[in-house]
């Protein structure tokens, strides 16, 4: 037997619990140095473009609680009521109590729950597989900009994720104890859900899959259909608690759902229909929102994630098709024994990141921002692409040279993304993967760039710095943004005015996404670059005539 191969007769049984013992202090050790660059980079980041009206819902809701229930302002501000308002709820309390700056507590907040999520996602893939495949997972989410860079400025979409992954972990324990699983795992899934939908109607897609996970269940009882009517039965009355929890979360921290029996059904098809005026872009090809194609998900998925978890979601669609054929060709004396039931707790894991997939696929709503809608998606893609991985690893480990080949590889697939994160930091949101081109490519405009323009903070600070020692005229500089206002209003001083005359503009601060940099024109006397390439950019216009203020670039 080769040695890599461990047995029961190789080892002594405290030296087969060295490499548990040593993956469980790796999963430590990589969440003490999560939590550390939270703690280190949270006050990096800019406002994201909607923040502003989130936390103004926020302040509302909870005046609508300090007034009683009779202050209904936050149910008539713009559509702010079709969310749930858990996440701002909790950052307007804070704002009242913690002596810092609200919109890095904002950011430490939402990187707060990213934390969290990525603990369920951790206890996920260490219940399905083992410590070192839970580490891969977690590693993998890190790995991929469009979580580790949208920890801090995705207040809403960090959040949903989060919330999103802890139902689908105790959806995942409690279908395996179907029909009668604990009383405190179905409350658990009742808080889960009702914290997601507390922040989204789209948390009906784990309400779904929670579903489709009983239907399993049931299709896997040994016996005639009315055993597994009998199943059915029993397993929706075990669940029947968490309901009442759910609900009572939900009326908590989206109060407007809880108003009129048809709310929740509003929401859901209001946000199924919603449209923009605005336009994405996908592979160079400009568009709006409402008429991208069916592909427009999957191909940014791909272009998105690291090229290591792309390798991992192939060789899992080999174990599934391998599962399946296995399943179709060998015979099961009971259904106890069928070979899927084994697969059963990956049912979900697999329903949480392909249904609202192909969903969308199917549906075609209006998308933009690449899969910032999605967010949710990739931790349950990190689990499968862990699961990927790992099987990969113990075919390869029964050879040395097979098993250098892959810890080679893997590191290389590993190092190549965090030393672009690393370059980009702190923002790593904007990073694509070699087969997309990379942060080059986006920054061309062939796909989404700083679309939550994270680069006007930096930029503001560049603005300051350049007029230090300049006399003040007797009015404020007038500065326009192509973004929120608050974006550069919160780092600017009182010697500075945001105006929406942009033509009588002194300065003006625009994230180079869509070219929303050329509709001024003006002198560069800053930017905000990566890799030599401009993220922001800083014009100074006073030299301008009236006439040449009205010109592009």
């Amino acid at each position: 037997m080769h040695p890599l191969t461990p047995t029961a007769t190789t080892f002594h049984p405290a030296t087969r619990s060295l490499p548990r013992l040593t993956a469980h202090v790796t999963g430590l050790a990589l969440f003490a140095f999560i939590a550390l660059h939270i703690a280190l980079t949270f006050g990096q980041h800019g406002i994201s473009n909607d923040e502003w009206v989130q936390h103004t819902y926020g302040r509302l809701l909870l005046d609508y609680y300090a007034s009683g229930l009779t202050d209904m302002s936050a149910f008539h501000y713009k559509d702010l009521y079709l969310y749930g308002g858990l996440f701002d709820l909790i950052a307007a309390a804070l704002e009242r109590v913690l002596p810092m700056n609200v919109w890095d507590m904002r950011h430490l907040l939402s990187a707060a729950f990213g934390f969290a999520g990525m603990v369920a996602v951790y206890r996920l893939a260490r219940h399905l597989l083992n410590d070192t495949a839970a580490c891969i997972a977690v590693a993998l989410l890190m790995l991929t900009g469009a979580w580790s860079g949208a920890l801090f400025t995705h207040t809403k979409d960090i959040p949903f994720a989060a919330c999103m992954a802890w139902v689908t972990w105790y959806t995942t324990l409690i279908v395996t104890r179907l029909p009668a699983p604990p009383l405190g795992l179905v409350l658990k899934l009742g808080v889960a859900i009702g914290c997601a939908f507390g922040l989204r109607v789209g948390a009906v897609f784990g309400v779904m899959v929670l579903g489709f996970g009983v239907l399993a269940s049931m299709a896997l009882v040994d016996g005639d259909w009315r055993a597994r009517l009998a199943h059915l039965g029993r397993s929706l009355r075990t669940l029947l608690p968490a309901l009442p929890v759910a609900l009572a979360l939900i009326a908590l921290f989206w109060p407007w759902a809880a108003q009129a029996p048809g709310n929740l059904i509003k929401a859901l098809t209001t946000f199924s229909h919603v449209t923009f005026a605005i336009q994405t872009v996908l592979d160079g090809q400009v568009m709006a929102i409402t008429e991208v194609p069916r592909s427009y998900l999957p191909i940014y998925l791909a272009v998105r994630l690291p090229e290591l978890a792309l390798a991992g979601l192939v060789a899992a669609l080999g174990m599934l098709l391998t599962a399946v054929l296995t399943a179709v060709f060998t015979p099961a004396l009971d259904a106890r024994h069928h070979p899927l039931r084994q697969h059963l707790p990956w049912l979900t894991v697999i329903l949480a990141a392909l249904l609202p997939l192909a969903l969308a696929i199917a549906t075609r709503p209006a998308l933009y921002n690449g899969i910032r809608h999605f967010t949710f998606l990739l931790p349950p893609l990190a689990v499968i692409a862990a699961a990927g991985l790992y099987a990969l690893w113990r075919h390869a480990r029964a050879s040395r040279s097979l098993a250098a080949a892959f810890i080679a590889l893997c590191l290389i697939g590993a190092l190549d993304p965090l030393v672009a994160l690393a370059r980009l930091h702190p923002y790593h949101y904007v990073n694509y993967n070699r087969l997309a081109g990379g942060f080059e490519a986006a920054v061309a405009g062939r796909w989404e760039a700083d679309y939550w323009s994270d680069g006007v903070r930096e930029a503001s600070g560049l603005l300051r710095d350049h007029l230090k020692g300049t006399t003040r005229p007797a009015a404020p500089w007038r500065v326009a943004v192509c973004a929120d206002p608050v974006e550069a209003d919160a780092w600017l001083g009182p010697e500075f005015v945001i105006t929406r005359d942009w033509v009588s503009a002194d300065f003006f601060i625009s994230t180079t996404h869509m070219d929303c940099d050329s509709v001024l024109a003006g002198r560069i006397i800053g930017q905000v670059a990566r890799e030599g390439l401009p993220l922001t950019i800083l014009k100074d216009r006073r030299m301008l005539t009236a006439e040449q203020r009205r010109l592009l670039r």
